[in-house]
């Protein structure tokens, strides 16, 4: 692996994102500041996460050192022209569930990379297919995994990933929320 000039910042309390980061090779701190997660009701798709991981990064305007980068991500779910993102409790983790039953929806990842005098930011898109899952199928997963600090209610690495996802195009490390591969490229061109 190159070495990266920077000391990497990553700003997310995602233990996905982290691990992610970690199984790539990179050494990097948390740093974390609460920021609203709402946008435009304009924006579609990929933009609105998109938009998201900038206002993430616009946080720590002037606070980063010359040498620091900070990588800032948001993921989001689009089903039916609608995003989907953290269920607030388990009756909306249920219906965002029975939604992506046995559909094709899309998930982005935007990420934006910053230092003090620039930023870079792009969003990756995945494709995911999901069988029919059963009511009970659906109650056990929120029961057992509790699926609450994720967007659309799933986790791809978890039980209802495993026997629920028919197929994937594109990343699947972004559908964890992470573009792995394109962070590893962006970064080695920042």
């Amino acid at each position: 692996m190159q070495a990266i000039s920077y000391k990497l910042i990553l700003a997310s309390q995602s233990p996905r994102r982290q691990q992610l980061m970690k199984d790539a090779g990179y050494t990097f701190e948390i740093r974390l500041k609460d920021t609203a997660e709402n946008y435009p009701a304009t924006l579609q798709g990929g933009d609105i996460a998109l938009y998201i991981a900038n206002a993430k990064a616009a946080a720590f305007k002037g606070e980063l050192a010359p040498n620091e980068l900070l990588i800032t991500a948001d993921t989001i779910v689009w089903l039916d022209g609608q995003a989907l993102g953290k269920p607030i409790d388990r009756n909306d983790a249920l219906s965002m569930l029975e939604r992506l039953s046995g559909k094709m929806h899309r998930v982005f990842t935007g990420v934006c990379l910053s230092n003090c005098d620039r930023s870079q930011s792009f969003v990756s898109m995945t494709e995911v297919y999901f069988k029919k899952l059963t009511r009970q199928e659906i109650d056990y997963y929120i029961d057992t995994y509790k699926p609450y600090d994720k967007a659309g209610s799933y986790g791809a690495q978890d039980w209802l990933g495993l026997v629920g996802i028919e197929k994937i195009h594109g990343s699947y490390f972004n559908v964890m929320g992470l573009p792995v591969k394109e962070v590893y490229e962006a970064l080695l061109q920042f």
